[in-house]
């Protein structure tokens, strides 16, 4: 470590830690804690911007903003990527991590209890790093203002030492880049989410771009996949590429045990059926939210905090994971009253009302 003895600027050739603690948080951070991708989602992981189909203006965005931080030989910009889950955001953070040259390092926010955890990570970041941050709007408050000094000029300060013999460090940090990801930005406070200097929105993605996430999936998977199987998957992937690749995994077991091992469009329906997923790709969970709306509360408006009572489920499990897609497709609505159906979700489940009484008589 050098330092500066008159001054108040220290600069580190080594990650800091104020004491042992700080050691195994670091040891902790970096090695057990730091986001580790399963191997079936590495393997599929594209690792440039030429394999990662749809969201086009955020993609020709990122490109224009990366090749004019390179001209400049300058970090980039810190970058805030919100959305849905699974629609690509931590792919997109490696993918501009080998844009830019640039170490990646990775963790999650509710890995980050206190300043010490931050520290020992922003310390042992290298010059031009990508730190990528999961779910950074559940980031501690303290956690998230320490943040504020490395994000804007590259910088922390560390208190050593207790009472009256304690006193400020100030030690400069390698330039960097942070990726935040989240699927709440609205949780975010104004004073962090204005620090990122590109802020972009993933949305669901097109029929189309799913084929061709699917016929990728399927080729380095060596997963025998026709046309309409692939349409029949892509179908009710919920416009998520996440779900739709894991669809992929559970259609195959079914076509290894029933079928021939091709995915063909009639097996692909048979599977998804037994997945109990229907042709809006509406899973069990989903189904069930819009047959208690209907059902017990006469279509709505009823709060979310009922809803999540009656269900059994955890309110921000709702509003992450199901909601999004059911307004999307104009299956809910969300007014200051509470969630209702629309007349598109009462005709969805006449439909399988009728399938259902189809079923029985058969």
């Amino acid at each position: 470590m050098n330092s500066m003895q008159n001054g108040e600027t220290h600069f580190l050739s080594e990650p800091f830690c104020q004491s042992e603690t700080e050691v195994e948080v670091s040891a902790l951070l970096l090695r057990e804690n730091e986001k580790v991708d399963p191997p079936f989602e590495m393997a599929l992981r594209p690792r440039q911007f030429s394999d990662f189909p749809g969201q086009e203006g955020v993609i020709n965005k990122l490109k224009v903003f990366i090749e004019a931080a390179r001209k400049r030989e300058k970090t980039l910009d810190h970058i805030l990527l919100s959305g849905p889950p699974g629609l690509g955001k931590t792919t997109l953070a490696h993918i501009i991590a080998l844009a830019m040259n640039g170490e990646m390092r990775s963790t999650s926010a509710p890995a980050l209890h206190r300043k010490g955890d931050l520290a020992a990570i922003l310390t042992s970041l290298r010059p031009g790093s990508i730190f990528f941050i999961d779910e950074i709007h559940r980031l501690n408050r303290d956690v998230e203002e320490y943040l504020y000094s490395a994000m804007e000029d590259f910088f922390i300060d560390i208190i050593t030492g207790e009472g009256l013999g304690a006193r400020s460090m100030r030690f400069q940090l390698a330039p960097f880049t942070l990726v935040g990801a989240t699927t709440r930005s609205g949780l975010l406070n104004a004073p962090f989410r204005d620090r990122f200097g590109i802020q972009e929105h993933l949305t669901f993605y097109n029929k189309k771009d799913l084929l061709t996430i699917l016929k990728r999936s399927a080729q380095l998977l060596e997963i025998p996949l026709d046309e309409g199987g692939a349409g029949e998957i892509a179908s009710r992937s919920r416009g998520t590429p996440r779900i739709a690749n894991r669809l992929l995994k559970r259609v195959r077991d079914y076509a290894e045990v029933r079928g021939d091992g091709m995915i063909t469009s009639p097996l692909a329906d048979y599977a998804l059926q037994q997945l109990e997923v229907d042709y809006l790709g509406l899973d069990a969970m989903d189904r069930r939210i819009l047959y208690l709306i209907r059902d017990k509360f006469s279509g709505g408006p009823v709060g979310i905090d009922t809803l999540s009572s009656a269900l059994n489920e955890e309110c921000d499990t709702l509003e992450e994971v199901y909601e999004p897609y059911l307004i999307q497709e104009g299956l809910l609505q969300k007014t200051p009253r509470g969630r209702v159906l629309t007349s598109s979700s009462l005709s969805h489940l006449k439909n399988m009302d009728r399938q259902e009484l189809e079923k029985m008589k058969t």
